[in-house]
Parts: structure tokens; C-alpha cells; sequence
């Protein structure tokens, strides 16, 4: 009696092997936001604990707490909800919302009142940042209400305006990168400021009002002016894409753009002057 092997495309016992292939991540064509899920978690640099990263309205960004909670237990102002990518205040009818991480970040003063149940989530995101600590696995970012003016982050953040509109980066034009997806399911390196590309100019513009604000006194500071690039280039640099993903259609985003509109009341210590003698900038 000889024995039938059993087919490679079946179990032992003659049902049928599934073998279910892994899909790669990619972005509904009704999203507004362009950023993949995977690109949309990171860590507290305080507490340790971590946070979903989100886009608002303004297009400024946002870190909400990776779980939903209870709409009953947050308060009104701490309220969010998600559409299309993108995160809106106030709840949007459900019995359930997000909530900003720095309502429960252990290492901050909360914004708003907090109840029993959300001042226990903040003890628990305290002994997990104090766990963290303990092993080595975290280290505390300094106190961010230390000489904010005096750090060398904000000395080397540029003023840049393109597409009509002023932004704060996130670091100096030379090393913003790309933020799209390669097809490593990684982050691309190529920068934005590459020399087949056109480049911006340094320019001392005033630093002007923004809408709703009183007039402010005519004081210059140094801007990187795309304003004269075509229009599909301040496009790229909107979109943070270098000039190869700036072409490509599909592609998703694997990162937060690092843009920042800038307000010349709350950026004052990001406007600077070229020095007389060095053409440095330099902070006032």
C-alpha cells in the first residue's frame, strides 16, 4: 500500500491552504490627508508615552491620544473627532472622541479640568514614563519652558514664503527632506533644496500682521522667498517632496509636512538679521 502525498496547496487533512498575501498600505483617493497610517505614530518627547499625529483644519499639527475615550469623561473643549485624515475640534455626535495628549501628558499642566477617569489615565501614563525611565528605554526632553528663545533649535528654524504665505520650519532649508514613501516602505532622503532645482532667495521683508491682528511696527527680518519660483515648484515645497516624488502620482506620505504658519507675534524669537560683518543670521 503506498501512501498519496498530500498536495502543496492543501492541509493534511485535504482542506484547502489559504495563503493570504500581505497588502501594502495606501491612502483612500476621498482622503484630504495624503499621510499614511503607519507614518502617524511616534512619542512624546516628554513623557515618553506614545501619540498619534494628526493634521487640523489650519494645517497645523496636532498629537492626540491613540485610544478613544468616552465622550462623557472629557470635556467639551478637549474634544475631537476624525474626517478624512483630518482632526477637527468638538465631537462630532458619538458617543465617543479623541482627545489631545497634552490633556493627559503627566509632564504638563492640564488645560482644562479633568475628572476622576482622565486623571487616572494621567496616573498611568506617569508610571509607564516613570517605567520607561527606570530601564533606560526614555529620556525626558528638557523643560520646554526654559529659555525657549535661547535654544539652538530656534536660532536655526527659517522663516519661508511661498504660495503667498509665510511658514515656520521645522529645521534649516538645507535639511528639510522628503517625506514621501520609497519603495523600501521608508521615508525618502533626498532634500527639498537640491541643485538641479531652482532655489529660493534671502530676502528682508517686514514682518507684517497677520489677519485679525493689530498692525505691528515695520520691522525687517530674513525670509527664504520661493515667491518667485513657478508655481508647480512652491507646490513641491508645500507638499515637502523632492522632485522626483513631486512627479510621482500615488505616492503616499510617510511623515508630518514640517511646516508651521508663521505668526509674527507668537515667532518673534524666530526672526533674525544678517549680520554686518559675517552675512550670518543672527537672532534679535
Amino acid at each position: 500500500m503506498c501512501s498519496t502525498p498530500t498536495p502543496a496547496d492543501r492541509h493534511w487533512d485535504g482542506s484547502p491552504r489559504i495563503t493570504r498575501r500581505p497588502r501594502s498600505l495606501r491612502v483612500a483617493g476621498t482622503s484630504s490627508s495624503r499621510l499614511l497610517r503607519a507614518g502617524q505614530s511616534g512619542r512624546c518627547r516628554q513623557c515618553g508615552n506614545r501619540i498619534d499625529l494628526y493634521q487640523r483644519a489650519d494645517q497645523r499639527p496636532i498629537a492626540l491620544h491613540p485610544t478613544e475615550l468616552a465622550t462623557v469623561h472629557v470635556p467639551e473643549p478637549c474634544r475631537w473627532h476624525l474626517a478624512g485624515g483630518i482632526a477637527y475640534p468638538h465631537g462630532d455626535g458619538s458617543p465617543w472622541c479623541r482627545i489631545p495628549h497634552a490633556v493627559l501628558c503627566p509632564r504638563r499642566t492640564p488645560l482644562c479640568r479633568t475628572g476622576p477617569y482622565l486623571k487616572e489615565i494621567r496616573r498611568q501614563l506617569a508610571v509607564r514614563t516613570r517605567r520607561l525611565t527606570d530601564t533606560g528605554a526614555f529620556t525626558p526632553a528638557p523643560d520646554p519652558t526654559s529659555s525657549p528663545a535661547d535654544s539652538a533649535d530656534n536660532r536655526t528654524r527659517p522663516v519661508v514664503q511661498m504660495l503667498l504665505c509665510r511658514y515656520l520650519a521645522e529645521h534649516p532649508v538645507e535639511q528639510l527632506r522628503c517625506v514621501a514613501q520609497t519603495r523600501h516602505r521608508a521615508r525618502c532622503n533626498h532634500p527639498l533644496l537640491t541643485p538641479t532645482a531652482p532655489a529660493g532667495t534671502w530676502r528682508l521683508l517686514p514682518t507684517g500682521a497677520s489677519r485679525g491682528q493689530r498692525t505691528l511696527p515695520a520691522v525687517l527680518m530674513a525670509v527664504y522667498d520661493l515667491g518667485h519660483l513657478p508655481y508647480s515648484e512652491q507646490l513641491r515645497w508645500r507638499a515637502q517632496r523632492c522632485p522626483r516624488h513631486a512627479v510621482t502620482r500615488g505616492t503616499a506620505d510617510l511623515a508630518l509636512t514640517e511646516w508651521q504658519p508663521f505668526d509674527p507675534l507668537l515667532h518673534v524669537p524666530h526672526t533674525r538679521l544678517p549680520h554686518p560683518a559675517t552675512g550670518h543670521l543672527r537672532s534679535r
